[in-house]
C-alpha cells in the first residue's frame, strides 16, 4: 500500500455488496429515480471481481449494451485510482502534474485507435481528455493532502515510466472498444444517463471512493452520455 487512504479504500470496498447495492433506487450525483429491479439488472458487470471470467451463460449470451457501459465504468475507477500512483511519482519533485508531451502522444494514440475499431475520432479523444484532465484532479487533490498533513504522504514512490504509466497504457484499447461498443444506448441521452448514473454509484460503491474521487469520477464520465 502506498499510503493510508488506499487502505481505507480496500477496507471500504471488503465493506460493500451488492445486496446493499441493490436496494438504493437512485442514481449517484444526478439522475433520475429508477427502480431497485433495474440497478441489479445493471450490477452483474460492474460488481464481478477484478481478473474474473464470466460464467457459461455470459459466455454463451456475451454481454449487454448496458452492461458494457457499466465496464467501462469500471475501466474508468481503475483508470482513476492509478492516477493516486501518479501522484505519488510525482509528489515531492518527481515532475509536473501537468505534461502536455504525454498527454499529446495519448490523444494521436486514442484517435488512430478510434479510427480503426470504427469510433468517431472526435468521440474517443473528448472522452480520454476527461480522462486526464480527471486524473489531475485527483493528483492536486492528493497533493494538497499531504502537504498539509505528512503522515497521510506515500511512504514509497513508484516509478511513472516503469511501474505506472504501462498499466495505464494497457487501460487505452479496451476503453476505446467499450465506447464503441455503448454507441447504441450512448445514442439515447436520457437512457444512458440513467444507466450511468446506476453504474456509477455502483462503481463507487464497490471501490470504497472518497469524496475527491467521486468529484473526479463525475467529470471523468461526463462526454459518455454526450451526442
Amino acid at each position: 500500500m502506498l499510503y493510508g487512504r488506499r487502505s481505507l479504500l480496500c477496507k471500504n470496498h471488503r465493506k460493500s455488496s451488492p445486496g446493499r447495492l441493490s436496494a438504493i433506487a437512485v442514481a449517484g450525483g444526478a439522475g433520475p429515480v429508477v427502480t431497485a429491479a433495474l440497478v441489479v439488472a445493471v450490477l452483474p458487470f460492474s460488481l464481478a471481481p477484478y481478473g474474473s471470467s464470466p460464467g457459461p451463460a455470459a459466455a454463451v449470451a456475451g454481454p449487454s449494451v448496458t452492461e458494457r457501459l457499466a465496464g467501462l465504468v469500471d475501466l474508468t475507477v481503475r483508470r482513476l485510482l492509478l492516477a493516486d500512483e501518479v501522484a505519488a511519482a510525482k509528489f515531492g519533485g518527481g515532475g509536473p502534474i501537468t505534461d502536455p508531451e504525454r498527454e499529446r502522444r495519448l490523444l494521436d494514440a486514442v484517435a488512430d485507435l478510434s479510427e480503426r475499431t470504427g469510433l468517431a475520432r472526435d468521440t474517443g479523444v473528448r472522452f480520454f481528455v476527461a480522462q486526464i484532465e480527471a486524473a489531475k484532479v485527483v493528483q492536486r487533490g492528493l497533493h494538497a493532502r499531504w502537504r498539509a498533513d505528512s503522515a497521510l504522504r506515500p511512504r514509497q514512490r513508484p516509478d511513472l515510466a516503469t511501474e505506472v504509466r504501462p498499466r495505464l497504457d494497457r487501460l487505452t484499447l479496451p476503453m476505446v472498444r467499450l465506447l464503441k461498443e455503448t454507441t447504441p444506448v450512448r445514442a439515447d441521452t436520457g437512457r444512458c444517463r440513467a444507466l450511468l448514473g446506476l453504474a456509477r454509484l455502483a462503481a463507487e460503491e464497490r471501490a470504497g471512493l472518497d469524496g475527491l474521487h467521486r468529484e473526479a469520477l463525475g467529470s471523468a464520465l461526463r462526454p459518455v452520455c454526450t451526442p
